[in-house]
């Protein structure tokens, strides 16, 4: 008998990522010999997931007989997850078991009280509401999973294939898990962490007072905007924009032209074929190494990986049009 890896099943769930962790865990590549995972699916009752049914193997008080218990997402994180699923999870840490949660999975073991004094992650969405509601939680926005020894979690959607691939590759090497992201046709290993996929942030409303400001300077990226010049462009003094700014964007000024200008240099390395060089002057960045260094430490990877990334996602690919042949 392999090593035991039970997925907790109950209303609420999102079947990708159960489905994502049971394709990792169900069957060992072709040619690999090691002694594979029993993969169970422990819930109280058959379940509705999305359109999907589906019907348990165990009880989620088995949960505690697993060497690895993986809680996937949690569809709506305003609602309290059932205090049997908590108190299973619970359950299953204090008797031994490796707990793993995939995306907003987190919000469960925070709930059983997992987190506590740990850093942890979520999807970049829930980051804000995960730390809010368990301040005791050392909420990290930046990261594609986090493994704290006997307790580990994913960020969002694909980051939670990640962890399952860092969960093979702690228990069987790399080699075992490079065959098994060569079975998905997925990298074994991706660089950075979920901040290369964050939104960048934009008032939620169009009526405040920097409304007019805020396109005005986005049309100037290339330019050396400083707090001076949007002040006066608005009408205000540098202090009074100062407080705008935070009021609006939740952030300075500067690091609001900072961000923008990152969000350019990630469109136009999506979208073109145009040197650092040549994208640090139309952002306004002056160098290609000024540019580097802050779209490293920003996004997580430097510019060539990132469009190395990204790049075969919209290559060739016109406005409006739809691709039937890229791959996973």
């Amino acid at each position: 008998m392999g090593t035991v890896v039970a997925l907790a099943v109950t209303e609420g769930m999102l079947p990708f990522e159960l489905s994502m962790a049971y394709e990792v865990f169900g069957a060992a590549p072709v040619g690999v010999t090691v002694p594979w995972y029993d993969v169970e699916l422990c819930g109280s009752h058959a379940v509705r997931l999305g359109r999907f049914r589906l019907e348990p193997d165990q009880g989620l008080d088995r949960l505690r007989h697993a060497d690895t218990v993986i809680v996937p997402g949690w569809a709506d994180t305003d609602v309290e997850p059932s205090a049997e699923l908590v108190g299973a999870v619970r359950a299953a840490h204090e008797a031994g078991a490796r707990v793993a949660s995939l995306c907003t999975g987190a919000f469960v073991l925070a709930a059983a009280g997992l987190l506590d004094g740990r850093r942890a992650t979520t999807h970049w969405v829930h980051t804000d509401a995960l730390a809010a509601r368990y301040p005791r939680v050392e909420v990290d926005p930046d990261v594609l999973y986090v493994d704290d020894g006997s307790v580990l979690t994913s960020a969002g959607k694909a980051a939670a294939l990640d962890l399952c691939l860092h969960l093979v590759r702690l228990d069987h090497g790399s080699s075992v898990a490079n065959a098994v992201a060569r079975r998905l046709v997925v990298p074994p290993h991706r660089a950075g962490g979920q901040a290369q996929f964050v939104a960048a942030p934009v008032p939620a409303r169009d009526d405040h007072p920097l409304a007019a400001l805020l396109p005005w300077a986005i049309e100037r990226l290339d330019r050396p905007l400083t707090v001076e010049d949007l002040a006066r462009q608005a009408g205000m003094s540098s202090r009074h924009l100062g407080r705008q700014f935070r009021a609006v964007t939740g952030t300075t000024a500067l690091q609001w032209l900072l961000t923008q200008r990152i969000r350019r240099a990630q469109e136009l390395l999506e979208t073109t074929d145009d040197v650092v060089d040549a994208i640090a002057a139309a952002t306004g960045m002056g160098t290609a190494t000024t540019l580097r260094r802050h779209f490293h430490r920003t996004v997580g990877v430097p510019p060539d990986t990132y469009r190395r990334t990204f790049r075969s996602q919209s290559s060739g690919m016109q406005p409006g049009a739809t691709s039937t042949g890229r791959g996973a």
